[in-house]
């Protein structure tokens, strides 16, 4: 319910009451009108993002206010940037948000169900159906619907030694996206990076230990995975050797500079000498700072800050190559990989501070020679890098958005290692459930689990439709042949194969994903029903 504000009045007996300002401009629904609103608005919602369904789903070009085009098909990204003024299409966005937030995967999915339930929802309205009932029959539906997916789950090898199966899964979800030019190399990419830095033992992956970068130039196919640090960086000066062994890093956060007097203070300089005194007295505390440095034995200083061309040159001099305007979580990502500390001080530098590499390289990258400096063969060969390259930046963006959702769907498999198939198949196995629980209820919850049965087959009717099948024809083949054959592994064929069996064509999906989006989108949709009141100012 939206408040608008008001004032408290009294009268005679001292009860307080409530004066609502611009009543008369104010429009109020309440009751089946204000559900029915909301469902609108949610179904609007989600049949925008329908169609970005599937590998052969269509992308969405967005241009934000000041121009930038960004090109996807993640739903979480269309959602966010979308301009949604409604307060229901704010809730299906932050509904994509957290199945991005927990899974990584499954954003458009999650939006497709609950529009879908909110259809079936209206039309059960409209029967004459009270909303609780139905908020509370399609909580039941849901728990029965993971009750049967919990059933169907197979178990799946999670191994360093075998890392077929993941890869396999990788591969569907990087089948909608942009990047399935390549699409073994970027999954292996992605199962590599993953295992490179998950604890297998307590089943717990640090997404802070992978980095993604992006560079333009070059093809797609030039990403790889670096075991180590990338950072858009270069030496300070062109004339530091490009390539170091055995190196001992200096990690800094203090400026190569003099102390400069405090805003309390002035120093004046009235003459040549006094000129003079000052630009020695500032070159003795940049040698002081160099000989610091390297008498902790560092070969390489990593600084936050940058330092001036004196400074520079003179690092050049001394043979300490440098690397300046490091941003902080590079900095702390050096840290973790080369196992140094980060030194806030010169005084406090010493060398059981330092991190240690076997080798820092500078690269170069075409025409424009834009250069990148890696670390690699660092103390802790857990922190990894994935650098993407591609023609434009639009490219790396959406390969940036389409490997985090891989790195996502593994690091669930590792999380709990058991899958379903993909396609659609999970979701019409469901629905064939739910509505097989349907006919032994006597209550009136029967026709909530009739609903959402229907709702769970718009997955499989979305995949069919933006892969150019004939939808109804499609999904009615598949439930008699699921139910004749007594498989749970046949869904839509998107690839036009001529084959539906989703283990042969190795289309597989987390469970806990499956779980998450029934679950969230049953959660919001029991919410809207529950709204039966709203205020607003002028057109909600």
């Amino acid at each position: 319910m939206v408040s608008m504000p008001g004032s408290i009045a009294f009268d005679e007996f001292g009860r307080p009451f409530i004066i609502l300002r611009d009543q008369e401009k104010q429009k109020r629904l309440t009751g089946n009108d204000a559900i029915k609103s909301h469902i609108m608005a949610g179904r609007q919602i989600a049949s925008t993002i329908r169609t970005s369904l599937g590998p052969k789903g269509l992308d969405k070009m967005l241009v934000s206010g000041d121009g930038e085009v960004t090109v996807t098909n993640d739903g979480a990204t269309i959602l966010k940037m979308m301009e949604v003024d409604h307060e229901i299409g704010k809730l299906m966005v932050q509904l994509s948000q957290s199945q991005d937030d927990e899974i990584g995967d499954g954003t458009t999915g999650v939006v497709v169900l609950a529009g879908a339930l909110l259809e079936q929802a209206e039309s059960l309205l409209d029967r004459g159906i009270h909303p609780i009932r139905i908020a509370d029959g399609f909580e039941l539906a849901a728990q029965c619907a993971v009750k049967h997916l919990e059933s169907i789950a197979e178990p799946f090898p999670v191994t360093k030694d075998n890392t077929e199966q993941l890869v396999k899964v990788a591969m569907t979800t990087l089948g909608s996206k942009i990047i399935n030019k390549c699409h073994r190399q970027m999954a292996e990419i992605a199962v590599n990076a993953v295992l490179s830095v998950a604890d297998l033992e307590k089943k717990d992956v640090n997404f802070e230990l992978i980095k993604i970068e992006g560079k333009v130039g070059g093809r797609m196919e030039d990403t790889a995975l670096v075991k180590g640090v990338v950072i858009d960086k270069s030496m300070s000066h062109p004339q530091m050797p490009k390539t170091l062994k055995d190196v001992k890093l200096a990690i800094l956060t203090c400026p190569f500079e003099p102390p400069k007097p405090k805003t309390t203070h002035k120093l004046d300089v009235t003459s040549a000498e006094d000129y003079k005194a000052l630009r020695l007295y500032e070159q003795e505390k940049f040698t002081q700072m160099v000989e610091q440095v390297k008498a902790a034995g560092a070969t390489l200083a990593i600084c936050q800050w940058g330092f001036d061309d004196e400074a520079n040159h003179l690092l050049l001099q001394q043979n300490l190559p440098a690397v300046r305007w490091v941003g902080g979580p590079e900095i702390e990502l050096i840290a973790i990989a080369t196992g140094g500390r980060i030194v806030p001080r010169f005084e406090e530098l010493s060398a059981d501070k330092l991190g240690i590499a076997g080798l820092v390289r500078e690269i170069s990258f075409g025409t424009s020679k834009e250069k990148m400096l890696v670390i690699e063969e660092c103390k802790n060969t857990k922190a990894v890098t994935i650098l993407i390259r591609g023609g434009n930046q639009m490219v790396i963006a959406e390969a940036k958005r389409s490997l985090h959702d891989a790195l996502c769907v593994v690091r669930s498999l590792i999380k709990d290692s058991r899958i379903v198939y993909g396609g659609g198949a999970a979701e019409i196995s469901c629905a064939v459930a739910v509505a097989r629980e349907a006919d032994q209820l006597s209550t009136l919850e029967q026709y909530a689990f009739r609903s959402f049965s229907v709702a769970l087959e718009s997955v499989p009717l979305a995949l069919a439709e933006n892969s150019g099948l004939a939808p109804i024809e499609t999904l009615t083949e598949l439930k008699s042949r699921q139910l004749s054959e007594k498989s749970n592994t046949l869904g839509v064929d998107c690839m036009l194969t001529g084959n539906s069996d989703m283990k042969e064509h190795n289309v597989v999906e987390s469970l806990h994903s499956k779980k998450q989006q029934i679950i969230l989108a049953t959660q919001l949709v029991k919410m809207i029903l529950k709204i039966d009141d709203i205020r607003s100012q002028g057109d909600f």
